[in-house]
């Protein structure tokens, strides 16, 4: 706790989905500074903008939690501005916080940036085997420039910026359009609205072959201060929970929790994306402690009575 004390720190994306929580658990450590940047004040693309944010807030510490993110329709739609918006708001954010003395950088990558075909569990070694899975390519790879900026920065300059690799999240608060949302935001609302509805079955992308491990966004939002508090290390950390799940085992458990009795209908013509993605999460637990709270099944029944009061409005 007394990491804390006396700091500014400015979370970028701090209004959602991570964001919010990353939030609320600083200030259950007592920050009193937490500063939350606002797109429509501040466009982070914009050089401009950033310097009046440092000048604005003055910070001690910045985690940069923004992002132009979704899932794969989304990347395959607007790869350009997923590559451009991404890698303007790191490049730019992390040079000018250094000019600006900030104490500390936090960035968080994503998993989409190891490569297509990396050995499981994917270990921080292997993070330059090979390109990244080509329908979020452009999104991995915009991500992937802050760890190279992270360590040329500590190299030549002794920044202290950290780069963190969480796996796929989830947890209240997500996104739920199914234009943008990734998978299990997207099972969840097909499920719950198949379920209203009377519906006979819900359609779903791909064949169901694909494996992904996901990371309960209380449980992000906890490895991500942790490791501002205690790792000062140049190479990149996963934070994940180990384990793995196939997407059609997924997509059963969603259904199961949420009553859903129809059949589940596997479009193959669209993409499955990367074959398969867990993480190897010891130098999370060894650096800094990190350790997951809250299992899958756990965490999707938080996840769907949340959508579920939500859509009746109780939120």
């Amino acid at each position: 706790m007394s990491f804390w004390n006396g700091k500014t720190v400015v979370v970028t994306g701090g209004a959602g989905f991570l964001g919010s929580f990353v939030v609320d658990k600083l200030r259950e450590r007592g920050c009193r500074e937490v500063f939350v940047p606002r797109s429509r004040d501040y466009d982070l693309t914009q050089l401009e903008a950033i310097k009046r944010l440092l000048n604005d807030a003055r910070p001690d510490v910045v985690i940069h939690l923004a992002a132009r993110v979704g899932g794969i329709g989304a990347n395959r739609a607007h790869p350009a501005e997923f590559f451009y918006d991404n890698l303007m708001m790191g490049v730019q954010l992390l040079h000018e916080s250094w000019q600006a003395g900030v104490k500390k950088f936090v960035a968080v990558g994503t998993v989409c940036a190891y490569p297509k075909f990396t050995p499981v569990p994917f270990r921080e070694e292997n993070f330059w085997d090979g390109y990244p899975e080509e329908t979020n390519a452009p999104y991995g790879l915009a991500k992937k420039m802050l760890l190279v900026q992270s360590q040329a920065y500590r190299r030549q300059y002794g920044f202290n910026a950290i780069y963190l690799l969480p796996v796929n999240l989830y947890g209240p608060r997500d996104n739920f359009d199914l234009e943008t949302s990734h998978v299990i935001p997207a099972l969840i609302r097909k499920c719950v609205e198949a379920k209203d509805q009377g519906n006979a079955s819900i359609e779903v992308w791909g064949t169901g072959k694909p494996t992904r491990e996901f990371l309960f966004v209380e449980d992000a939002a906890e490895g991500i201060l942790l490791a501002t508090e205690q790792y000062n290390g140049e190479g990149p950390v996963n934070l994940g929970s180990g384990e793995e799940i196939g997407i059609k085992d997924l997509a059963q458990l969603i259904a199961d929790l949420v009553g859903f009795k129809g059949s589940i209908v596997w479009d193959t013509t669209k993409p499955d994306g990367q074959p398969r993605r867990r993480l190897h999460t010891h130098k999370a637990q060894d650096y800094f402690g990190f350790k997951v709270k809250t299992s899958l099944k756990d965490g999707l029944r938080q996840t769907i009575d949340w959508y579920r009061a939500q859509r009746s409005g109780q939120l």
